[in-house]
């Protein structure tokens, strides 16, 4: 038996090295009477916080295990971040007031432990590797609750990605079954994982109803479910108990670092955490209105707890997006994506994520290729399963300085990763394409395109995809059809221009050229299109004024020319090698 010397709690398991709510180093010592380790399951009590989620179904009863209580959460990487122990140890004083009640929950779980331990050693059994969590139904229909419902599962998908030897399917490609009646099969077969965690979400005014199901898709036997009744200030404990529960249930094994890394407290701020919840759901939409609504948000939160250092990230991740869309000129956004993540760093440097925002900053902006290697590497080593991180460090370093292997590499690992992400599948064409792959960038392009046809990025790899193979009519098919949906976008205005040009039609590719400037009379627009279209056109000059303007923008696009096929018909100008050195790229 061990014991936490600070909150007084208990452990039956003899390797665990930390208590999981305060992140003290464990003492062998007796167990005591007065507080049953067990006790605190059910009870809301140290927050915990991380990337925001949805809601799971559930059915309605319970296999609490005492291995459950055991795995509730895990320390602190650093101690000057244990948010949470205080208001747990707190809620000790009301557990000694109610023993019976504890009394009957220590029964309980003897009685689930047995038939836990039943069924997890059964013939035929085999150990879990691999988990989706799935989006949580949202049942009040409102789109103002959508924030709590996709947050609380990215939440609990952020928590379980630490976890070494566990893979789990990332927000991106689980978000495609949002609002849809899915097969739990099915999903577990197209995302190829063992078990899948469904749930929904219910808000009464201050009041939530929560509830979870955990199911071994490859036996068809529901491992655990919940039902929560909670407030909306008690979401951090809902969401610290949720996973809790699933390492539980799935046997795993934690090292001492693993359980630091599961239990991190980010911040104890229930407003300024549903605050960032707001601040993720507003980004993950990209358009210019709600980046300003995300940036808020993570304002307001980062205003409430200026130690918050996963809202410091997410602030850096929308200034990258508006820079990378583009939405603004980069001069505008990205040294302030910078900014937000040294300051992510300075509150946590073992945030990967804080890492691959900075590397990403300094990539797309600073053009200081050895920082940028050493930041992505840096977020590779502290999270190797964070799809994102392996695709901008391809698109945004690998590229730019012609690692053509490399940037394969890691494009086909953030796919691995992440099999259905619609912006992993539309980034694999600029790979393919970057490495003179022309059919496979088709292939890959039609695929991402039949993910998701209202997908814009899917449109415009198609369309240069099309362009690429000689396919002329069908580029400028789809540039149009992105006209139709979006009227006026200078990204596919620039798909059925290049198409023109390339296929020798300069009238209308000055149309098209003309119509791109039209709209950078109101806006921001990328002028590295308008020289990639002058550059098939055979107008040097014209392609390297705009080149000009791009390099004077920092535009997040131009270190790409340097592996691009579209400045082939400039690449051997000294004006071009001139425009590389100035960026710091290899020839």
């Amino acid at each position: 038996m061990k014991r936490c010397p600070e909150c007084g709690r208990n452990y039956n398991d003899d390797s665990m090295s930390f208590c999981l709510d305060d992140g003290s180093e464990l003492l062998f010592g007796p167990a005591s009477l007065d507080e049953p380790a067990t006790a605190i399951l059910s009870e809301p009590g140290a927050v915990v916080t991380g990337f925001a989620g949805d809601e799971c179904q559930t059915t309605p009863h319970i296999n609490t295990t005492d291995q459950t209580a055991i795995l509730q959460g895990g320390a602190e990487a650093e101690p000057r971040e244990y948010l949470g122990g205080l208001s747990e140890r707190k809620s000790l004083s009301a557990h000694r007031a109610a023993k019976p009640l504890a009394a009957l929950v220590v029964v309980v779980l003897v009685v689930g432990g047995f038939i836990g331990y039943r069924y997890f050693s059964a013939p035929g059994s085999k150990q879990i590797n691999s988990i989706a969590v799935m989006p949580f139904e949202n049942r009040n229909s409102d789109a103002d609750t959508d924030y709590l419902s996709d947050g609380l599962a990215e939440s609990v998908i952020f928590r379980l990605t630490q976890i070494p030897d566990l893979r789990v399917s990332p927000t991106s490609s689980v978000m495609r079954y949002k609002g849809k009646e899915n097969d739990v099969a099915k999903i577990a077969s197209e995302l190829g994982v063992d078990a899948v965690m469904t749930g929904r979400l219910t808000k009464r005014g201050d009041n939530l109803n929560i509830t979870v199901e955990l199911v071994d898709v490859r036996t068809s036997k529901s491992l655990w479910g919940e039902q929560y009744e909670r407030k909306l200030s008690e979401l951090l404990t809902t969401q610290r108990e949720i996973v809790t529960e699933i390492v539980g249930k799935l046997q795993l094994k934690l090292s001492g670092a693993g359980e630091q890394k599961l239990a991190k407290n980010y911040t104890d701020n229930s407003q300024a955490y549903q605050l960032y919840l707001q601040g993720r759901h507003h980004w993950s939409k990209r358009t210019g209105d709600e980046y300003q609504k995300a940036i808020s948000a993570y304002k307001q939160a980062i205003a409430l707890d200026p130690n918050f250092a996963v809202a410091y990230v997410g602030l850096a991740d929308v200034y990258n997006s508006m820079g990378k869309d583009p939405v603004v000129a980069p001069r505008e956004c990205i040294p302030l994506a910078k900014d937000a993540a040294i300051k992510a760093l300075e509150i946590d440097a073992t945030l990967a994520e804080a890492h691959g925002a900075l590397a990403d900053s300094v990539a797309i902006y600073d053009w200081d290729w050895p920082l940028a290697e050493r930041e992505f590497s840096r977020a590779r080593e502290l999270n190797p399963n964070v799809g994102y991180i392996h695709l901008a460090s391809a698109s945004s370093y690998f590229a730019p300085i012609k690692s053509t292997n490399e940037m394969l590499a890691r494009l086909n690992k953030a796919l691995e990763l992440e099999p259905l992400s619609l912006i992993n599948n539309s980034i694999m064409v600029t790979g393919h394409l970057y490495a003179r792959q022309n059919d496979k960038a088709l292939q890959q392009a039609r695929k991402a395109y039949d993910l998701d046809p209202n997908f814009r990025i899917a449109y415009h790899w198609l369309g240069l995809a099309y362009t690429a193979n000689g396919m002329y009519d069908d580029a400028v098919k789809i540039g149009e059809q992105g006209l139709q949906k979006w009227p006026d976008n200078p990204e596919m205005l620039f798909i059925v221009g290049q198409a023109y040009a390339r296929s020798g039609r300069q009238t209308q590719a000055e149309q098209y050229i003309d119509k791109i400037r039209d709209v950078a009379k109101s806006k921001y627009v990328r002028t590295y299109w308008l020289a990639c279209i002058y550059a098939a056109l055979g107008d040097k000059e014209k392609a390297f004024a705009e080149l000009e303007r791009s390099f004077q923008d920092r535009d997040c696009f131009l270190p790409r020319a340097n592996i691009d096929p579209a400045m082939d018909p400039i690449r051997d100008d000294p004006r071009f090698k001139d425009l590389l050195k100035r960026m710091g790229l290899p020839e």
